[in-house]
């Protein structure tokens, strides 16, 4: 994303205070302290280890014995925040910004994850980008999407329009999967068994990937053992075929999920694609069909390929997200 202000995250006015930001998926639970610069004290945690999310915000305080408590958290989370409160889709865990207060915290805000990361996109740096194809800037001032796979599947959005700007907070991974060819007919139609609905999520996410490994081996008529998205994305590397072919058609359908998504925003700024599988799959991503299934949209390809695609490849984007979210 070219010519991306570079400011810090206190630029924004009203970040004084200490803040513990923290970014919570389905798998991990990242925390940091933002003070006068960047996030700092970052630590990772597994949130099967932890009861609950406030389990897990008080042993990182433990761990990092901080001078002093901060006075603010604001926290990216991976699911719909609802009158300040989120029950996460894919892990146990419940918390409210009431809760936190409660805790002893003097603000508190809970963010979607992806939302978080839409609000960062001005603070991403060119290094921290993996161009994907399409032109290599973006048209100014104009709309840029975030989406991609992790334990789940996030979308959202920064709206700009003649100098305004919003983010659009989603659900958008749980919208139905559209198949594009023959085979993602079948697909569709394997899957449906095992699910009674069908959602993009159901495929672009960690588990999504395993699930299609499996249906993918169905549609085939052969015996597959169950593996996980790290093993599929490893053997793929290695040149086993089954796996390769999972992965060439896990970003195939990431292609086209990105463009339908490019066109209902009318993104002009740029698609990035961003979670933790899609980075982990970066190099796969990059040498798949994922620019040409984009691009397919018909009467609008031409539309499409003035678009620019690029992976997000950044540890601290939603921690940033998370501490602007909370002066908004």
């Amino acid at each position: 994303m070219s010519k991306v202000a570079q400011e810090t995250v206190t630029d924004s006015p009203g970040i004084k205070q200490t803040t513990l930001v923290g970014d919570i998926g389905g798998t991990n639970a990242r925390f940091a302290i933002v003070g006068m610069g960047r996030p700092e004290s970052r630590r990772v945690y597994q949130c099967a280890d932890y009861p609950e999310a406030q389990a897990a915000i008080e042993a990182y305080l433990a761990e990092i014995k901080p001078a002093a408590r901060p006075q603010c958290i604001s926290l990216a989370v991976a699911g719909p925040v609802l009158e300040g409160s989120i029950t996460f889709t894919n892990n146990g865990w419940r918390i409210s910004e009431r809760e936190l207060l409660a805790s002893g915290f003097e603000r508190a805000r809970l963010v979607n994850d992806f939302a978080a990361l839409a609000i960062a996109i001005s603070n991403v740096a060119p290094e921290e980008l993996v161009w994907l194809g399409g032109p290599r800037e973006a048209v100014p001032d104009a709309t840029t999407v975030v989406l991609g796979p992790g334990t789940g599947f996030g979308v959202a959005a920064l709206v700009r329009d003649r100098g305004l700007q919003a983010v659009s907070t989603t659900e958008g991974g749980h919208i139905a999967f559209a198949p594009c060819d023959d085979e993602e007919m079948e697909l569709l139609r394997v899957m449906r068994r095992q699910f009674a609905r069908v959602s993009v999520e159901r495929i672009l996410s960690g588990p999504g990937l395993a699930s299609l490994h499996q249906a993918l081996a169905v549609v085939d008529g052969r015996m597959q053992e169950p593996l996980e998205a790290a093993e599929i994305a490893r053997r793929a590397r290695a040149g086993d075929e089954s796996c390769l072919r999972t992965t060439k058609r896990f970003c195939a359908i990431l292609g086209s999920v990105a463009g339908d998504f490019a066109l209902a925003y009318g993104a002009r700024g740029g698609v990035c694609i961003a979670g933790g599988v899609a980075e982990r799959m970066a190099d796969l991503i990059k040498a798949s069909d994922f620019r040409a299934r984009f691009d397919d949209k018909g009467r609008f390809n031409a539309y499409m390929q003035a678009v620019p695609t690029w992976l997000l490849n950044s540890t601290d984007a939603a921690l940033i997200g998370a501490a602007r979210a909370l002066h908004l």
